[in-house]
């Protein structure tokens, strides 16, 4: 288990518990988190888990995969520093404290 911090646009923070092996979109659709849609359910198809890894904990994540990046750069928000998209962040338990900020819109 980890616990991860997602931050609204508006700056409402909500912590919640994740289970290792869970992604981070996941988490935070299971959690009912403003700001995650997840239209996709979690496969890299819709770009609309869109969050902002915090700078912190960047370089501690591992790197986006190649369709990762190509799909960053075509999402809006995809070149903003940090820019994950968070049904490829898979938690573990080295993630405990993880932040990520949320945008204010996924389209």
């Amino acid at each position: 288990m980890a616990l991860v911090t997602y931050i609204e646009h508006g700056g409402t923070k909500h912590k919640v518990e994740i289970a290792t092996g869970d992604s981070a979109m996941q988490g935070a659709v299971n959690n009912a988190i403003e700001g995650i849609v997840a239209e996709c359910g979690g496969v890299l198809a819709c770009a609309t888990c869109l969050c902002f890894v915090d700078p912190a904990w960047v370089a501690r994540l591992d790197p986006p995969s190649e369709a990762e990046t190509q799909m960053l750069a075509f999402a809006r928000h995809g070149n903003e520093a940090g820019s994950r998209f968070s049904c490829q962040i898979t938690v573990n338990d080295r993630m405990d404290g993880l932040v990520v900020r949320l945008p204010e819109s996924q389209f």
